[in-house]
């Protein structure tokens, strides 16, 4: 069984930053991509960025220069690092793995994580 996890969700003033962590765990299990999304209320969901296995990212234009995900990550954990933070940004993070290997194909979901930007 494989699960997604993701933390580091909270209140934060705008222009502030903060840095969210997906985990993944399952026997065997290792990720081929990892998709970053947001979901505000009301609104759509929102794709911000993907990390490949063999370290390619890429961004959203929405959020290109202020959210970052580091290719140097533990094994099926990586992180979105985000700064200069607007009310806009507010929403509840998910991550979707795509699973590698024996679970090539495959997708999973988290429950997300939720960000207040805020005075």
């Amino acid at each position: 069984q494989v699960q997604v996890v993701e933390s580091g969700g909270d209140l934060v003033q705008p222009g502030g930053s903060l840095s969210l962590t997906c985990t993944v765990s399952g026997r065997g299990f290792k990720f081929g991509v990892i998709n970053w999304y947001r979901q505000a209320p009301g609104k759509s969901r929102e794709w911000l960025g993907s990390i490949v296995r063999d370290g390619r990212v890429d961004y959203a234009d929405a959020v290109k220069g202020r959210f970052f995900i580091p290719s140097d990550h533990p094994e099926n954990t990586v992180y979105l690092q985000m700064s200069s933070l607007k009310p806009e940004d507010t929403a509840v993070y998910s991550c979707n793995v795509r699973g590698s290997g024996n679970y090539r194909g495959r997708d999973f979901w988290g429950q997300g994580t939720q960000v207040t930007v805020s005075s």
